[in-house]
């Protein structure tokens, strides 16, 4: 992968000051869109997925979730997304217990977090306009808002022109930016990307970070689970690690391994 950093074409990423350790169970000075209160989810068959996990993430915040494959990470997202519910402790977003909301309301909380994956998801057979208005169809949008809404993440994505065509017969990056227009779509306050570079070239995800970056320039909260060391240590943002389900560092402009 190329040293440049985001936005820039040559040269390494400036390494700004040392990272700085950050209290998991510390008030912090934003409005929290998502705090885990002494969260711990333990499987039927005893496996202990997340032990005792206290974080908050303020209002706005860009954070990486690193840790190495079992640690917890794609566990704490099924919890914040309430596709899973905590065995103990509280997930909190945007002040509302999930785990006390009424089924109803849980899509209504849902289109809170715009999600995107490595596999992209999208529908074979739409354009992708058709995907990212499938977004809003089937929660009952009315057709005279989906259409402006469409247009407006599609040019945020760089993707105006290629809104008539079909996920084949686009590059994985494109196929990637469709994915985070229909995540974009519901105006989102969390943007959830779990690998989102992960099936993609190294400038390919270059591109796509740069996205994230936009997104929460926009303020969207951004939060994203990666394996992706040198993307993680030249930017230098906030960075939760996991291991056996126990967050074992949360650091401030830190890098993807801890630097002692």
């Amino acid at each position: 992968m190329s040293s440049a950093s985001p936005g820039s074409t040559t040269g390494t990423p400036r390494r700004p000051e040392a990272a700085r350790s950050r209290p998991t169970d510390l008030a912090t000075d934003g409005l929290p869109t998502l705090a885990l209160r002494g969260v711990t989810k333990t499987y039927p068959n005893g496996k202990a997925a997340l032990r005792e996990v206290n974080l908050t993430v303020p209002e706005g915040d860009f954070v990486f979730l690193v840790g190495p494959s079992g640690a917890g990470k794609s566990t704490l997202i099924r919890l914040v997304i309430r596709e899973e519910l905590a065995t103990k402790g509280k997930v909190i977003l945007e002040g509302r217990d999930l785990a006390r909301l009424k089924r109803r309301e849980i899509p209504r909380i849902r289109r809170r977090i715009g999600i995107v994956f490595q596999d992209f998801k999208l529908l074979p057979n739409k354009s992708v306009r058709d995907n990212v208005a499938f977004a809003l169809e089937v929660t009952g949008t009315p057709r005279s808002r989906i259409g402006p809404a469409v247009d407006r993440v599609l040019r945020v994505v760089g993707l105006s022109a290629q809104a008539d065509q079909r996920p084949g017969e686009l590059s994985g990056g494109e196929q990637q930016r469709t994915a985070i227009a229909r995540a974009l779509v519901h105006d989102p306050r969390l943007f959830i990307a779990d690998e989102p570079t992960g099936n993609l070239d190294p400038q390919i995800s270059w591109e796509i970070i740069q996205l994230l970056l936009r997104i929460n320039e926009m303020g969207v909260t951004v939060l994203m689970a990666t394996h992706n060391a040198e993307v993680v240590t030249a930017l230098r943002k906030r960075v939760i690690g996991l291991e056996d389900g126990r967050v074992v560092r949360d650091e401030m402009g830190a890098a993807y391994h801890r630097e002692d």
